[in-house]
């Protein structure tokens, strides 16, 4: 009698456990398929989607329409092709095939031909796009722009956006696009963890200030250029270092001639993402200054995640998603080249909110914007989306699929 009255009381607690394994068990013999297409595969791509081939394994595969251009490959992109790449013109067939197959498809930029029998049998699409507005509004290209995208984003089907930057949303909602269908996303660099994030910040030059990027008049080198003659008028002991090449090379260093500079300005040339990394790694502050036309800006991510002290313009598309103003890094307004040397002088003057703004930087990285958390998370919810026939939804209140 006693042992028949445990068991009776133990029976919720088996069927329950029963339907865990039962669960766990159809999870792991129903190998989803994502197909990643975009134009090229770089190291931007390639840790979010080396996540969602350890997730998956063969049922991941990463489409390429195009092949990276010879610019990229100068600022010192590596050429990849890890197994799951494949180059559309090479397979058109096979290709295609994975496209109109797949369970989940994750488009970037790509030709919209390819969609068609997706759209046709109705499958999940998410777009994944940094700000269509990078211009401004431009008035004369509303109603060809809302024609355009209500004609192949019918509201009807299951496409949503995957914002590559904060204002990826707010873009939209003036075309009446996506209402409720945008989710925070990004570009996912490698993501380090370091043994000790003490050592590395103790180990940082904190005089040392780093910009890094194309040399564009978008992405504004020159208000670094211009803060660094500030900084030398008041007397701050300081080295500014530019890593990279572009269309203003001459102009910054004939600049930084002028303003009689070349003691306390280097530019170290284009280099590879190692050594961006490894430079990163010893800087104590770093400087991102790119007006709106920046879609996202990935070196926000390898600065924060290399334990730097991070200023950023606020019009950037990753800065208002990764910095918290004044906890794990400072936000200024794009082109105020007085805010910027405000906040310059301010951690120049204090080791210890450097120390501490790039200690939360690497934890905002490390704990939530990296890709294992995003990859992690669309398959999470993208398995619940196909399996009960139901429209997506989020239950992130913070960072990569949380409600944009």
């Amino acid at each position: 009698f006693v042992l028949m009255k445990l068991i009776w009381n133990m029976r919720g607690s088996l069927i329950r456990i029963n339907c865990s394994l039962n669960i766990s068990i159809h999870i792991l013999r129903w190998k989803m398929r994502i197909v990643f297409l975009s134009n090229s595969y770089n190291h931007h791509q390639s840790q979010l989607s080396e996540t969602f081939y350890q997730l998956v394994g063969e049922g991941f595969k990463f489409i390429a329409t195009k092949k990276m251009s010879i610019e990229r490959i100068k600022l010192g992109y590596p050429v990849m092709s890890p197994q799951y790449v494949v180059e559309y013109q090479e397979n058109i067939s096979y290709a295609q095939k994975l496209i109109d197959d797949a369970d989940i498809l994750i488009c970037g930029s790509a030709p919209e031909n390819l969609l068609r029998e997706r759209k046709q049998q109705r499958k999940v699409i998410f777009r994944y796009s940094e700000r269509p507005l990078k211009k401004g509004f431009e008035w004369w290209k509303y109603l060809y722009r809302w024609f355009m995208w209500h004609v192949t984003n019918p509201k009807a089907l299951p496409i949503y956006m995957l914002c590559a930057s904060a204002y990826t949303a707010e873009d939209y909602s003036k075309f009446g696009m996506f209402k409720n269908r945008c989710f925070k996303w990004g570009y996912f660099p490698e993501c380090k963890t370091y043994p000790d994030i003490t050592d590395l910040l103790a180990n940082k030059d904190k005089t040392e200030i780093l910009w890094c990027g194309r040399f564009l008049d978008w992405k504004h080198p020159d208000d670094a250029v211009k803060v660094a003659r500030k900084l030398k008028d008041e007397g701050y002991t300081f080295h500014m270092n530019f890593i990279g090449t572009g269309e203003m090379d001459d102009e910054l260093r004939k600049m930084c001639s002028l303003l009689n500079l070349d003691d306390c300005v280097s530019f170290l040339g284009a280099m590879s993402p190692e050594r961006v990394r490894h430079q990163m790694e010893k800087t104590g502050i770093y400087v991102f200054s790119s007006d709106r036309k920046e879609g996202w800006g990935a070196v926000l991510n390898e600065a924060m995640n290399s334990g730097c002290a991070v200023i950023a313009s606020h019009e950037a598309g990753s800065t208002p998603y990764l910095i918290n103003d004044k906890k794990n890094g400072f936000v200024y307004h794009s082109y105020d080249v007085d805010e910027l040397f405000t906040k310059l002088k301010i951690l120049l003057g204090d080791v210890e909110k450097q120390n501490s703004m790039g200690r939360a930087a690497y934890e905002t990285i490390v704990r939530e914007w990296n890709a294992k958390t995003a990859a992690e998370r669309l398959v999470h919810i993208s398995s619940q989306v196909l399996h009960n026939n139901k429209y997506f939804e989020t239950s992130y209140e913070t960072g990569p699929l949380s409600k944009a």
